[in-house]
């Protein structure tokens, strides 16, 4: 391919040579000061025509990137393995594409990816719907679990990582659907002072700094900090957010590696749980872009994180690799709702308004440790991963119900005039009231086996062992009620890769994974529910991966995915459940990303996805229902054009059909067309400035949503700039 392409891959090659594959041996001191003038020496400027770093992006924990091209990540299989020989759909957002898009939230960076469809949230929370399995909990961090319900920003994010399908051997409980795992910078060595600077529509303001630098040839410094307030496109619905993340990196020998981080994150938000529904659609939502329903005064959601991470890589003289992550994490999170409650009257003369509030603070201790080995046996090479994860999570969920002044639990309003500013008093009645904690420890153990250079397997097993007890703080007759479930599950995993050329694979897998009957988010449990079983989801998946050049990967995947023991109300025992319900999606997936040539970048896919209700999970909810959400095609495609050396642009377009707005069926959601814009122009070595325009042709159209009458209007036509700094 042309001379820019071999110039991308040559220093991808020196890269992964000189930063290897996230492992952080010894050697990674002097690999680092390949790349790293000596301290005092000039900086030189790339030549015209060089790759820069907006095309190069070298990764840490496993992964190494050329422009939005990831070849290899140690995630899916928690060893450092090419993508090309992983039986898992896998995509990765990279920096560059993160970069280029102008995105800022989880939510917003996966839009790209296919198979994923955003959730609301409540307006509150990351969630998403991956295979038409709906989760707010299945968020990791360098592979460790991050499940606290917020929002996450990409500050000092590396790349995100989106693993579809179950897979329990890696993560553990859920992941249903598949899993987004979030790699953090980290203190590689490399000096580096940038400065973004953004503004834009409804007073957006934001200001991120990275820098780093070694400070010694043994020790090296990362800092990424953000600050941003803004308003947005909803009326009184307004962001203010910042965090810090210091790292650091300590070559404690030559086969040793500590690494250490610390991060303070505060994100508080107007709360928007969107507008209401009126005969099965969306209530005039083409004139309520912006409309608010509710009282935005007491609306709001606020969380402060506390994370502190710690890791250790060892090299033995035997040749075993530790690999070991111990994790803190301390999340103080409330939120608070005055939102529709119920869809518009057929005259269009009212809607009902109901308020609720939610304290759910959790701390997280976490352990993980992976040892590695790879050896020989005859003609078969293996790569054996064992290992073990303990865990410790405590909490609270208490939630209070809110009465206005009439003094009932809502207020009718008319949906011409839907903002109120009435007020509410709130207590505790019938909601939770819970002190939790959950025990945890899981072993697992893994060989990868190449047969030749055409065929590799891999097998692998999870135990995992949960202790979770719940208090009910509200039955205090005569002492609060304490409710224990353990559970004792075992998840396997198989795979095999048949590679007729060394840039072509075929691939079989099948995995597991369970939900615990606390669910998602295990913050209550009743009495019901401790005697339920664990929901089951299985998957089995055939696919393809083709390395048309070095630089451009394309990926295709057929599955059938089910979810076993969903809960259903016991007509018979009021607070009883019988695990009758099941679902079904059978799917198709089709991923593009690399260099199409040495001027055309393009990251994005196709997907088909047919997710059914098999057996009733409700009463409403019931055989043959689609999955809310999740529409039957969805199409998108993000390109990048090199123009000049100085100057690109991006053009990206996501077209989607339609969806329900939960799984009864009753309120249809319309498609969604969309074009985005981006154009880049690099002033200099030091320069950049970039300007995004979201919804280019300024459609009308539904973003997503939460149930029936909390449904989200997209964004009109929005606009930001950014200018970014390198010094």
């Amino acid at each position: 391919m042309a001379t820019k392409i071999g110039r991308v891959l040559a220093q991808s090659f020196l890269a992964t040579t000189v930063l290897g594959s996230g492992v952080g041996f010894g050697s990674l001191g002097a690999r680092a000061q390949a790349l790293t003038p000596a301290r005092g020496t000039p900086v030189q400027p790339l030549e015209a025509g060089a790759v820069t770093l907006d095309q190069l992006s070298v990764e840490g924990q496993g992964g190494t990137s050329v422009g939005y091209l990831t070849k290899r990540t140690r995630s899916a299989t928690k060893t450092d393995t090419p993508l090309i020989d992983t039986p898992q759909s896998v995509t990765v957002v990279t920096q560059a594409q993160i970069r280029d898009q102008g995105f800022q939230s989880i939510e917003e960076a996966v839009r790209y990816v296919p198979g994923i469809i955003p959730h609301q949230g409540e307006g509150n929370r990351d969630d998403l719907v991956i295979r038409g399995q709906r989760s707010n909990a299945d968020f990791y961090v360098n592979g460790v679990r991050d499940d606290v319900q917020y929002f996450r920003d990409l500050y000092n994010t590396q790349r995100i990582e989106v693993l579809k399908g179950p897979n329990a051997l890696v993560f553990g409980r859920g992941g249903g659907g598949g899993v987004i795992n979030r790699v953090l910078k980290e203190a590689d060595g490399i000096p580096i002072r940038e400065v973004l600077v953004q503004g834009g529509q409804y007073f957006n303001k934001r200001v991120a700094v990275d820098v780093g630098d070694r400070v010694s040839d043994s020790v090296f410094f990362r800092m990424n900090g953000v600050f941003e307030d803004t308003e947005t496109y909803r009326d009184f619905v307004d962001i203010r957010r910042y965090g810090f993340n210091p790292t650091m990196t300590f070559l404690l020998g030559p086969a040793t590696t500590l690494k250490l981080s610390y991060e303070y994150f505060h994100d508080e938000r107007t709360t928007d749980r969107g507008i209401p529904s009126q005969f099965g659609r969306p209530y005039n939502y083409r004139n309520n872009i912006g409309t608010y329903f509710g009282n935005p005064g007491l609306s709001y959601a606020k969380v402060n994180a506390n994370i502190a991470t710690a890791t250790l890589d060892h090299l033995f003289e035997s040749g075993v690799a530790l690999h070991s992550t111990l994790r803190f994490a301390d999340y103080q999170k409330f939120y608070q709702n005055v939102y529709p409650g119920g869809a518009v009257n057929a005259a269009g003369t009212s809607v009902n308004i109901t308020a609720y509030n939610n304290e759910t603070p959790r701390t997280n201790y976490f352990s993980q440790n992976d040892f590695t080995y790879k050896f020989d046996t005859g003609f078969l090479k293996h790569t054996l991963l064992a290992g073990f994860e303990l865990g410790y999570q405590e909490g609270r969920a208490f939630r209070e119900e809110g009465f206005f002044s009439n003094g009932t639990s809502t207020l009718a309003v008319n949906p011409l005039f839907p903002t109120t500013r009435a007020p509410v008093s709130f207590r505790n009645t019938t909601g939770a009231n819970t002190r939790y904690n959950l025990g945890l420890a899981a072993v697992y153990a893994q060989d990868q086996i190449e047969i030749g250079p055409h065929l590799q397997i891999i097998g692998g097993l999870r135990y995992d062992h949960f202790d979770f007890t719940a208090n009910n703080l509200n039955a205090v007759a005569p002492t609060p009620v304490r409710t224990n479930r353990i559970d004792d599950l075992l998840s396997p995993r198989a795979g095999v890769v048949v590679k007729p050329m060394d840039n072509l694979a075929f691939y079989g897998s099948y995995s597991l994974s369970y939900l615990p009957s606390s669910g998602d988010q295990f913050s209550s449990l009743a009495p019901g529910l401790a005697i339920a079983q664990p929901e089951r989801f299985e998957n089995a998946e055939i696919g393809i991966k083709y390395d048309v050049s070095p630089a451009l990967q394309l990926t295709g995947a057929l599955y059938n995915l089910d979810r076993f023991n969903q809960r259903i109300a016991d007509p018979n025992r009021a607070g009883f459940f019988l695990t009758t319900g099941q679902t079904n999606t059978q799917g198709a997936e089709i991923g593009a990303n690399g260099y199409v040539t040495d001027w055309w970048q393009v990251a994005g896919g196709y997907a088909f996805t047919d997710a059914r209700i098999v057996s009733n999970v409700s009463t409403t909810i019931v055989k043959g229902n689609t999955v809310g959400l999740v529409p039957f095609n969805a199409f998108t495609l993000w390109n990048k054009f090199d123009v000049t050396p100085e100057f690109s642009f991006g053009v990206g377009y996501i077209q989607t059909g339609h969806t329900f707005a939960s799984s009864d069926d009753t309120v249809r959601l319309p498609g969604i067309t969309r074009f985005d814009l981006g154009l880049f122009y690099r002033v200099n070595e030091f320069w950049r400035a970039q300007v995004n325009i979201e919804n280019l042709f300024d459609r009308r159209y539904i973003a997503t949503a939460d149930g029936n009458n909390n449904i989200s209007p997209g964004a009109p036509r929005l606009v930001r700039f950014q200018v970014i700094a390198r010094f």
